[in-house]
């Protein structure tokens, strides 16, 4: 992540907390290989300007949360009420939105996808199921394992403030306890998904659309929009992908796709300035009246009233 890249990300996180910038972002905070922050959410909220009701975007980065009072996130398409001592994981390759209910207690911790990668062998946070687009983002955890997960986000703080030379690669361990924590609270069926030919199709159709995501400047376009789009790059035959689609996720590639675009709409209303016919041109429409058609079958409001805060849910 580049200097600037990383000051855009803490100007987006600041208004959310109230705080300056350089408070946030310390000038001897890593940048050489990826980027790593930890906070306490009771400090954050002292300073907190905005409503309990205000929702927070976590679009630039993976986080790991603490929560310990209770709250509401919108992922993907779901609304999922979170009950104290739950443990979050979000990507920004997944719309998340989250709403607290009360005066906020726990810890988060966020970071980008290079911070990892000298303990992912090359590979990326996107490929642990913790991450993955079709995943589950919140595990309750038992009295026991919240102590246990308090307990490393108190490590990864007191270590941040150090001067130990290693320390990145300690809080490097930190994260993977957490990752581990929350592997042992899903299935195994996630953990450890099937390798036919159709998984893996489908694996492929997921992780091309979710490539596409999130789009972070008004430049950006989606490229792959239409079933055939997707096939031709899978070089497999359309209705093929359909089939092997229609059979694991009971959903045909057309409501995949536009489920998709869907959620990234509602992020970009709800997150950023852009205009709406930025909005409209950056998915692929050819003008608003499109862009307006599409969002009100997938929102059931138009886009301009789904971006007031009355429309946020309670």
């Amino acid at each position: 992540m580049t200097t600037d890249s990383l000051s855009a990300l803490y100007q987006e996180l600041a208004p959310c907390t109230g705080l300056e910038l350089s408070t946030l972002l310390p000038a001897d905070i890593q940048r050489e290989v990826g980027h790593f922050n930890v906070f306490d959410l009771a400090d954050l909220s002292e300073s907190m300007s905005l409503r309990p009701d205000t929702p927070y975007p976590c679009r630039s980065f993976y986080k790991i949360s603490l929560l310990r009072s209770r709250s509401c996130t919108e992922y993907a398409n779901q609304t999922i009420a979170i009950e104290p001592d739950a443990l979050v994981f979000s990507t920004p390759k997944v719309p998340f939105q989250w709403w607290p209910a009360e005066p906020q207690q726990g810890h988060f911790c966020l970071f980008t996808a290079e911070f990892l990668l000298p303990v992912l062998g090359g590979g990326t946070p996107d490929e642990l199921p913790l991450f993955r687009a079709n995943g589950y983002p919140v595990f309750q955890l038992t009295p026991t394992e919240a102590a246990r997960a308090s307990a490393l986000f108190a490590q990864m703080q007191e270590e941040l403030a150090s001067d130990y030379t290693h320390k990145y690669d300690l809080l490097r361990a930190y994260v993977l306890e957490l990752l581990h924590l929350g592997q042992k609270r899903q299935p195994a069926t996630t953990l450890h998904p099937a390798h036919s030919a159709a998984a893996r199709l489908s694996s492929r159709f997921v992780e091309l659309l979710e490539r596409q995501f999130p789009l972070e400047t008004p430049q950006q376009r989606v490229q792959l929009r239409t079933a055939k789009d997707f096939a031709d790059r899978l070089a497999v035959h359309v209705n093929h992908l359909n089939k092997v689609l229609k059979d694991s996720t009971g959903r045909t590639t057309t409501n995949l796709i536009g489920e998709r675009l869907g959620q990234e709409a509602k992020a970009l209303l709800r997150q950023t300035n852009w205009t709406l016919w930025e909005i409209a041109d950056s998915l692929g429409f050819v003008d608003v009246a499109h862009f307006s058609h599409f969002f009100r079958r997938y929102a059931a409001m138009s886009p301009g009233a789904f971006r007031t805060p009355e429309a946020m849910p309670a």
